[in-house]
């Protein structure tokens, strides 16, 4: 048995008193002994956590115990080290941030493209009638992509909206969308949907169920994940390297976040230029007087802040005047 874990997941499920949630659920993961990263919406829940085989296991049956996220599915990864070093689990406006948080406008729970299995992804992709897109973002696709397949010019999936209009031409064509783990898909493909987009697909699970269960064939380079593994291998059938050093140009995949903390700009760069460069993208930035210590990773740990009880109770009465004096739910996510 591997000697740790670590499960990516998502689930679009209305929460009430989300805030509260995510304060008592960052408790029921610590309790676990899991580190990990949690976002926690009105709309539901996004997180990478990590621990013992035995403690990601507890975690998912309590998730799958509760109505709201019985469907949730979690892509399960052995790994030799937690992929995080803190807990953290935080309320925010949406689990992915696309600006689209209007659920009159986009729902994911109604509309969405239809859902592709990894196999029936594969079998597709190559079709004449097809177009392959990437909703990520420029530091993701960078590192790894779909062979043949549409990328956009975006520094965050925020910026999706407004791309858009570049697709125009791709609109009598069927549209597969994929992603890392199938998040951003379910916004992507319903605001598709919605732009008259009348064809569009997703592959369920994303790069990381399609490496799983088809041996990720024709993803090209490594998949960028968010944790301190970076990147990981998807393709086990006909693998390649598709970027370079920014500094050299010498083919690697290795990326990293620049020392600058004001900078902290996600790019590949090869280990040779990385102690040369002690970390940074420029020689600007290795002038900067924050500059942080490089390692040789290029990974740097957030510090969590605590959680602000008096703030969110203060939001909460604004938001709910008269359930104010409910007690804190027993919750265990």
């Amino acid at each position: 048995m591997a000697k740790y874990q670590t499960l990516l997941y998502y689930c679009y499920s209305p929460i009430e008193h989300a805030e509260q949630f995510a304060a008592e659920h960052l408790e029921f993961c610590k309790s676990l002994g899991l580190v990990g990263r949690i976002i926690v919406a009105d709309e539901g829940l996004n997180g990478t956590v990590s621990g013992t085989p035995q403690a990601c296991q507890a975690y998912m049956d309590a998730v799958h115990a509760d109505e709201r996220f019985r469907k949730t599915d979690f892509k399960i990864d052995d790994v030799d080290e937690p992929s995080f070093i803190k807990m953290h689990c935080r309320y925010k406006p949406e689990i992915v941030h696309s600006g689209l948080r209007n659920p009159a406008i986009i729902n994911p729970n109604k509309e969405t493209g239809k859902h592709l299995e990894p196999k029936d992804f594969m079998e597709m992709k190559d079709q004449d009638d097809v177009v392959i897109l990437d909703v990520r973002s420029n530091y993701e696709h960078a590192v790894g992509r779909f062979k043949n397949a549409v990328t956009l010019d975006i520094e965050n999936f925020r910026e999706f909206p407004e791309k858009i209009k570049e697709l125009e031409q791709y609109k009598d064509k069927r549209i597969l969308t994929y992603c890392t783990g199938g998040i951003k898909c379910e916004k992507a493909s319903a605001l598709l949907l919605k732009e008259g987009f009348s064809d569009v697909y997703q592959l369920h699970g994303g790069i990381i169920k399609y490496g799983k269960e088809v041996d990720g064939k024709d993803f090209e380079g490594q998949c960028y994940v968010f944790d301190n593994r970076v990147t990981v291998d998807v393709n086990k059938v006909n693998p390649t390297v598709v970027s370079t050093c920014r500094n050299c140009g010498k083919i690697t995949s290795k990326m990293i976040n620049c020392a600058n903390p004001e900078c902290n700009e996600h790019f590949t760069q090869c280990d040779e230029c990385g102690w040369k460069m002690d970390g940074c993208c420029t020689p600007a930035c290795m002038e900067h007087p924050r500059k942080r210590p490089y390692d040789g990773t290029g990974y740097y740990v957030k510090v969590p802040q605590p959680v602000n009880e008096e703030k969110i109770s203060k939001r909460k009465h604004k938001r709910f005047p008269s359930k104010e004096k409910e007690p804190l739910l027993d919750n265990q996510q």
